[in-house]
């Protein structure tokens, strides 16, 4: 017996890719489809998109819950009857072709009987039972954190309330707009996003790590670089940036030894947290910055309760607290200059008709021997009858 694509087992949809950053705007989901996400504890919010889109299955690279936060999304599309598959794994993503036909099989992703890939299938027990210890465990984590805060703010009050221990530095940052550029993945992506904003207010630019030298690479310039000299190249250290080395309360900073071979100046800053992204937006807030945008790995809940006993989450949290209504992420920035250029975009396209129909108006009207008014309606008559005269011929 031959059997048609209809015949074989299984859910059949449209495949759909909503992995990598553009998520849900990369393809448009219709009813019915599988849905290819990368969305490891996933969110509440996200499955009731997926759920409002009517998808019949969603194939995840990765667990829908892993322990770190008690998300109740998994729990939500299995209500409403959506088949979940997870730790499909990046390799299945990147054989999804968007809008083919496909179908799901015992946890399968099948084009026709070609298998491209799969994973486990989700029930409501498994789900149910980790968001009970995923919930246990974040009160841990946060009871831990606690404790870490408080033996930070003890040890570091002074540097947190009055910035003692800041070195001081020979670039004015007062009343100006200050850019701190950490690593992170979209580095390029992300300065690309900020070009209206540092045309528009030439920030000062403080470099974190190994960010320094992708910042050179792409034609901007740190004034200040802040981390540690071994993974930053010896270019990178040379480029005439203030060179700040994060120190223990005693003073050792690691990599020391480097800056003195390559015969570059460089200051300390002596503190609890190595954090070089923490001590940079602590250096922009007490030398005077009227706005901090941070462009790098953010500190949000979810990386707060991932790494809540992790000895940097205090630092972090403090040091974005210190800094308060000044601090702006990066992607907000872009987004408000996004919506902004394209506005005036249109604005200028539509004043630059203007006058030109202005432009016009007035070379037709100011030329021939009679008044402004006369020569305009000459000038028309003139230009219908050698219409008329095209159609006659």
């Amino acid at each position: 017996m031959i059997f048609s694509r209809s015949d074989l087992p299984g859910i059949h949809g449209a495949t759909r890719d909503l992995t990598g950053p553009k998520g849900f705007h990369k393809a448009k989901l219709s009813e019915g489809d599988i849905a290819i996400v990368d969305a490891p504890d996933i969110s509440r919010a996200y499955a009731q998109r997926l759920i409002d889109s009517k998808v019949s299955a969603v194939v995840n690279v990765h667990q829908f819950t892993t322990g770190k936060v008690p998300n109740f999304g998994p729990q939500l599309m299995l209500d409403q009857g959506i088949l979940l598959v997870e730790n499909a794994g990046l390799d299945t993503a990147k054989k999804v072709k968007n809008g083919k036909k496909g179908r799901l099989d015992e946890g399968k992703l099948y084009y026709g009987d070609r298998s491209i890939g799969g994973g486990e299938i989700l029930d409501a027990d498994v789900a149910a039972s980790r968001f009970n210890d995923a919930r246990e465990q974040l009160g841990d984590h946060v009871e831990a954190l606690s404790g870490n805060m408080s033996e930070f703010v003890r040890s570091e009050a002074p540097l947190l309330i009055d910035g003692l221990g800041i070195p001081e530095i020979d670039v004015d940052m007062d009343d100006r707009k200050v850019l701190v550029v950490s690593p992170d993945p979209r580095l390029r992506d992300k300065l690309k996003d900020l070009r209206y904003f540092l045309r528009e207010y030439d920030p000062v630019i403080i470099a974190v790590d190994a960010a320094a030298d992708e910042l050179i690479a792409a034609g901007h310039k740190p004034k200040i670089i802040v981390g540690d000299p071994e993974v930053i190249s010896s270019d990178g250290l040379r480029s005439g940036a203030v060179v700040v080395l994060p120190a223990e309360p005693d003073g050792h900073a690691k990599g020391l030894d480097r800056i003195q071979d390559l015969g570059v100046g460089a200051m300390t800053f002596p503190a609890a947290s190595d954090n070089p992204t923490d001590l940079a937006l602590l250096l922009a807030h007490y030398h005077g910055a009227s706005m901090v945008v941070n462009l790098g790995e953010p500190m949000d809940v979810d990386t707060l309760f991932n790494d809540a006993a992790g000895d940097n989450t205090s630092s972090a949290l403090l040091s974005r607290l210190r800094v308060g209504p000044k601090l702006v992420d990066s992607t907000a920035m872009a987004e408000l200059y996004r919506v902004s250029k394209t506005g005036f975009g249109w604005l200028w396209a539509i004043l630059g008709i203007l006058l030109a129909i202005l432009a016009i108006v007035l070379i037709v009207g100011l030329s021939g021997d009679s008044g402004f008014m006369d020569n305009l309606v000459n000038s028309w008559n003139n230009f219908a009858l050698s219409i008329q005269d095209l159609f006659k011929s």
